[in-house]
């Protein structure tokens, strides 16, 4: 059991979900170490192995870690599975088996007594069955002896062109005594579409395919949306999704898994948005892009909903430097 003193300074996390690393990075920025790691999607593990150079242990499965066999560490970081809380997914929240995921890291925390912990969910969560399921994850998190904070926070507003918005739960341990815990509102210095788009020929996009022309031509665009006023801007971000064309100036709609339809305009041509342009729009940087760039260890399209699935690296990074802030001042 983590028995550290409240007063100890903060130097170690776990990464559990972990993805490809988005939440690992936005640490590793803060200047803490990773000493293990959770994550079951084998594509997902190449990925993450490659950016960080298989440097860490997997524990697997975090419903079936024995929490005793876990290193110590001082903070916890998870973007546990969202699709049971999307408003996209069945909403089937704690009757589906990906919803139970919470308590594995509750068991966790539990057992290892972590100073800290950062999850991140869909927005959605908030409000599912009208508020009831947020509000017991809120209530075991309290149970396990830890004083939690929460704000919905949008990713646009930490430096990249992407509207993201996701629930953020911040807890400390109770011992810490800490009664007040302020989010970062914002970054300066947001990165603007065309410095983070830039195709390939591959990327270029048949609009007089037979899909797409139905999107114009339905009964929602016909005579609405013409393709000439769609490319008529550059970096015009089109958004295809079921019968609906959406349109978006100076930002991205939200990446997500299983996303393949975004789109955007340049010199009066459509271009596919790529894995690479979605990990960029993610926050990761040119060095672990240039990793992926020289060993592609998996498709594109695998990439764009391993992007899609990822936190963002900007907003994990901005919230763990204010939880150090807050640490250090208790």
């Amino acid at each position: 059991m983590h028995t550290k003193e409240a007063s100890a300074e903060m130097s170690t996390f776990m990464d559990f979900c972990s993805g490809i690393g988005a939440g690992r990075l936005g640490l590793e920025l803060n200047g803490l170490h990773c000493v293990g790691h959770s994550e079951i999607s084998s594509t997902s593990e190449a990925t993450y192995r490659l950016f960080f150079d298989n440097d860490t242990t997997n524990y697997g499965d975090l419903m079936l870690i024995d929490p005793y066999e876990l290193p110590d560490f001082d903070m916890m970081v998870a973007g546990f599975p969202c699709q049971t809380f999307s408003i996209a997914g069945k909403r089937a929240g704690f009757e589906d088996e990906r919803g139970n995921i919470i308590y594995g890291l509750i068991k966790i925390l539990r057992h290892k007594r972590p100073i800290t912990f950062l999850l991140e969910n869909v927005k959605g969560l908030v409000n599912h069955d009208k508020g009831r399921t947020f509000k017991i994850i809120q209530e075991e998190l309290l149970k396990s002896g830890y004083t939690i904070f929460s704000s919905v926070l949008n990713s646009a507003d930490y430096g990249v062109p992407q509207q993201r918005e996701r629930i953020y739960i911040v807890g400390f341990r109770d011992d810490l005594g800490v009664d007040q815990f302020l989010f970062p509102r914002h970054l300066d210095g947001n990165k603007r579409l065309e410095e983070l788009l830039v195709p390939m020929p591959h990327q270029r996009f048949d609009e007089k395919g037979e899909t797409f022309n139905r999107y114009l031509t339905n009964k929602y665009n016909e005579g609405r949306i013409k393709f000439d006023d769609l490319v008529s801007e550059d970096y015009t971000v089109i958004d295809t999704r079921h019968s609906d064309l959406r349109i978006y100036r100076d930002a991205t709609p939200t990446l997500r898994t299983g996303r393949h339809g975004i789109l955007y305009a340049l010199d009066g041509t459509l271009w596919k948005l790529s894995g690479i342009e979605a990990l960029q729009l993610q926050g990761f940087r040119d060095e672990e892009v240039s990793k992926f760039v020289r060993t592609p260890v998996v498709s594109n399209n695998v990439l764009l909903s391993q992007a899609g699935n990822a936190m963002t690296v900007n907003v994990i990074q901005a919230i763990g430097r204010q939880m150090l802030e807050t640490i250090k001042k208790n």
